[in-house]
């Protein structure tokens, strides 16, 4: 542990090695050395820094005036790379005094351009160079164009719609897709909102999931398309998979009155995944099962072959148990016989 007697100690004693080491002989030849050494370095610099270099540096980019009606929708750099070549002092001067100004477009100069405007190389390089000494070749900016489109308050409200893939492991399953907001406003001239059906998320890969996962998502980028919000939070529930069998009627449909059907058997089972927490919410009168007048006499077998006319969401792997069945169509007697 350090005491303020040992630290003065320690103090007193570097001081001492150091003021015996720059008085002797040894000391003072290190001492000229580094003289020299720091003169030539000089020297070497100024005449290095005579030659022609290459250098980059960013400027900030600032767009004014812009009016309340309007609403960019491309996105606009917020810096602009800038290569330079020049003597190596003034490329010094550039770096160490960094005096330069935000490159300054005046939205008011081209909204007679149109909903799209396009400042190419030529035009930002001439901003540029106003500020740069007049021995400073541009060479190049990055990006060397810039494109400002904007609507004068033109949106549509859009669905949303999910890219990508999400899949649950084995005794899983996910039972939604749950969207916060479930629709946005996008803003875009005209011409491309009517292209526009949905506002589709980036693509996303979720594999073997197996809890309730929740995730904030931007959407896909369109150039001249604004998103608001620019990003959808959404949903997967993840539920456990169990199996459910129910007993199903059969509907006879569009027979005559004079026929009855008669099947064999006259109800089937219908067996079934779904997730644990909707397992007591599925009943028989959510599935529908018929059998048709007209697909009989046109079956040639003596077996019809089943099918689910309707079921609940969320369920999944329906089968029908037996996929087909024996059938009769009897004819009523007549009135009076």
């Amino acid at each position: 542990m350090f005491v303020p007697k040992n630290i003065k100690y320690i103090y007193l004693t570097i001081k001492r090695k150091i003021r015996n080491f720059l008085l002797n002989t040894k000391g003072r030849e290190f001492l000229i050395f580094l003289a020299f050494f720091f003169v030539a370095f000089g020297f070497w610099l100024l005449q290095t820094l005579k030659d022609d270099y290459q250098t980059e540096f960013s400027l900030p980019l600032r767009i004014k005036d812009v009016p309340n009606n309007i609403v960019i929708t491309s996105e606009i750099p917020e810096q602009i790379q800038v290569s330079v070549r020049d003597r190596g002092t003034v490329l010094l001067n550039y770096i160490v005094s960094q005096n330069f100004n935000p490159i300054t477009l005046d939205f008011k100069d081209y909204e007679r351009r149109g909903n799209h405007i396009r400042i190419l190389g030529p035009e930002l390089g001439r901003i540029i160079s106003s500020q740069l000494n007049s021995s400073t070749t541009l060479i190049g900016t990055k990006p060397d164009t810039i494109d400002i489109i904007y609507t004068q308050g033109e949106s549509k409200k859009l669905p949303i719609h999910l890219s990508g893939r999400v899949n649950s492991t084995r005794q899983y399953y996910i039972t939604d897709t749950i969207f916060s907001p479930d629709s946005i406003n996008v803003y875009a001239p005209n011409s491309i909102l009517d292209t526009l059906q949905y506002a589709y998320t980036d693509v996303i890969n979720l594999q073997n999931i197996s809890d309730t996962i929740k995730t904030e998502i931007p959407f896909m980028s369109i150039k001249g398309v604004k998103y608001v919000p620019n990003t959808v939070t959404v949903t997967f529930p993840v539920d456990i998979i169990t199996e459910k069998t129910l007993e199903i009627p059969l509907i006879p449909v569009d027979f005559p009155q004079d026929k009855v059907l008669r099947t064999f058997p006259s109800r089937v089972k219908v067996t079934f995944h779904v997730g644990l927490n909707r397992f007591k919410t599925i009943n028989p009168e959510d599935f529908v099962i018929i059998v048709p007048y007209e697909d009989l006499i046109r079956n040639t077998s003596d077996k019809y072959q089943l099918k689910l006319q309707s079921y609940p969401n969320g369920i999944s792997y329906a089968r029908i148990i037996p996929a087909e069945i024996d059938y009769l169509i009897e004819q009523l007697p007549e009135d009076g016989d």
